[in-house]
């Protein structure tokens, strides 16, 4: 399910996290995850967001205060010489351009590869292996329809925040009544995503699932949300690390 990935240059030094799902009903979130920038990205060069930062994102002309108050935080941050890159997730997956450039965050296609040491990670938001759920993958080709985008877009701000409000209950209840392992990632997608990628190494979020799993094909690594505490990655020279903890040695 998953296309070709870029490969950026390297990733040495690193802090990787995703489905913080920021909103303005839960402000300790918001506070939670700039502490946690405050004191993990002291010495780091890049920031990778693998999706879902928002809960919700109808458009970045619809932009809210949280939103403008983050956006200010990241380019100050991006300022300093930190190189933010952000993956679309399932929640924000309209967020462009405009918006990136302003929070200083450069947009990075999902999956992407990096090379950190001598280890090849691939890195992605995780929804697309959730394959066996099948209602989620037909929803999900119709939002990622670039001309289903486009009409969307097209609505006015209080049209499409119904229609994103009407699809999260919907998904809501969905992921109440369906099983937990359909709305996990395929065991055959994994595999697969190491053959094509041809990577020791595969790091993603979305199912808020976080563990660390030994395939035989490699390791992969599932990042939490952020609802009760932050969940974050740490990635020096193939060595990554998870709060602290080291999980693979540089490779």
């Amino acid at each position: 399910m998953s296309g070709h990935a870029s490969t950026l240059r390297r990733a040495d030094n690193a802090l990787l996290l995703s489905d913080v799902h920021l909103s303005a009903a839960r402000p300790d979130i918001s506070e939670r995850f700039l502490h946690c920038l405050h004191q993990q990205l002291r010495g780091v060069d890049q920031l990778f967001i693998l999706g879902d930062l928002f809960e919700l994102w109808i458009g970045d002309d619809a932009a809210d205060a949280l939103a403008d108050e983050l956006g200010s935080s990241l380019a100050a941050i991006a300022a300093t010489g930190v190189q933010i890159h952000f993956m679309h997730g399932n929640r924000d997956f309209l967020l462009g351009t405009q918006y990136a450039a302003k929070a200083g965050m450069q947009l990075l296609p999902d999956p992407s590869i990096v090379v950190s040491g001598q280890r090849r990670i691939l890195l992605a938001h995780g929804d697309a292996w959730c394959t066996d759920d099948l209602p989620y993958q037909a929803l999900r080709r119709q939002v990622r329809d670039p001309a289903w985008q486009r009409e969307f877009l097209a609505l006015s701000p209080a049209q499409r925040l119904a229609m994103a409000q009407q699809a999260r209950d919907a998904s809501r209840n969905h992921t109440s009544q369906a099983s937990e392992d359909i709305m996990d990632v395929n065991p055959d997608q994994v595999v697969h995503a190491f053959a094509q990628h041809q990577v020791d190494c595969i790091i993603h979020g979305h199912t808020h699932r976080p563990a660390d799993h030994r395939h035989a094909e490699g390791l992969r690594h599932v990042l939490g949300d952020w609802y009760q505490h932050s969940s974050w990655l740490r990635l020096r020279a193939g060595e990554l690390s998870r709060h602290g903890r080291v999980l693979t040695s540089a490779g």
